[in-house]
């Protein structure tokens, strides 16, 4: 019995049997439930929090496993987020990944050494970089009230492309938060119930079955937001079979879905110039 989280070395190889029995490709979520099929990875370990609480240590890991295979020629990823297999992952046995593993760490110490010092400390830490803009914005999406946040989904709604988007607000019955209608073409829309829920924690599997519960009869799909994350439980009794579906938006996703709508979230580019020295040497 599996007694800690695979570290992300570990899980490198059940990712690419993973891909293989996806049929060479896979997203993230649908990695994630083979792999926990294939190693047969109790439900404790499935739960247990990454540090920043929003996400799964499994998850985070799988991210890194992905990383690095990515890095080593294993594995591609395309501008959809979906995973593939090349070639080279293709051929590579279990008794391979340790040198994998080992080659693209040679990569990255060889990028640092190729840098300077303030350039290698933004490779390392290109990750917290992003995890500081997401761990602000949540922090602040968690000090609002709770009717600015339903606001904010209503917001994000409308951004998305839905109709006559209603927050029932402390009317709502049965954890239904609002309902909204998404517009298919000019002549079909279909009806979509959400709840919102701002956590720091996860989301409980008895959470989604009682946003079940209360959309049975009503509604065909449901969509549930929350700024922290969700059990493992919980997203598979989203996806159960013979009762609505329920779209899952985490901390995360929500993050990523205020910046490209532009809710709240400023990018910048910032033009890098550079002068050739050598190259005025030669004329």
């Amino acid at each position: 019995m599996m007694k800690s989280v695979p570290k992300y070395h570990e899980l490198m190889w059940p990712t690419l049997k993973a891909l293989k029995a996806l049929g060479g490709s896979a997203t993230n979520l649908e990695l994630l439930d083979k792999i926990i099929e294939l190693e047969s990875i109790p439900g404790e370990i499935q739960d247990v929090l990454h540090t920043d609480g929003r996400r799964t240590r499994l998850s985070y890991n799988l991210a890194w496993a992905l990383t690095h295979l990515g890095k080593g020629g294993a594995v591609e990823n395309s501008a959809r987020a979906v995973w593939s297999i090349t070639d080279k992952g293709e051929r590579l046995k279990e008794a391979d990944i340790i040198s994998l593993r080992d080659e693209v760490r040679r990569y990255y110490q060889e990028l640092r050494k190729k840098r300077k010092e303030e350039e290698a400390e933004l490779v390392e830490s290109e990750e917290e970089t992003i995890r500081d803009w997401k761990d602000a914005l949540l922090d602040i999406i968690q000090n609002i009230s709770p009717d600015a946040f339903e606001r904010l989904a209503q917001r994000i709604l409308r951004e998305s492309g839905f109709i006559k988007v209603e927050v029932r607000g402390k009317s709502g019955d049965g954890g239904i938060d609002g309902v909204g209608a998404l517009r298919v073409n000019s002549l079909l829309s279909f009806q979509v119930y959400f709840q919102c829920k701002r956590y720091r924690g996860s989301v409980s599997s008895g959470d989604v079955r009682d946003f079940l519960g209360a959309m049975v009869g009503r509604s065909d799909k449901g969509l549930f937001l929350t700024t922290g994350t969700f059990t493992s439980s919980a997203i598979q009794e989203a996806n159960r079979e013979g009762v609505p579906a329920i779209d899952l938006i985490d901390g995360d996703q929500l993050c990523d879905i205020l910046k490209n709508l532009r809710l709240g979230v400023r990018t910048e580019m910032v033009e890098d110039v550079e002068v050739d020295e050598e190259w005025f040497k030669k004329i």
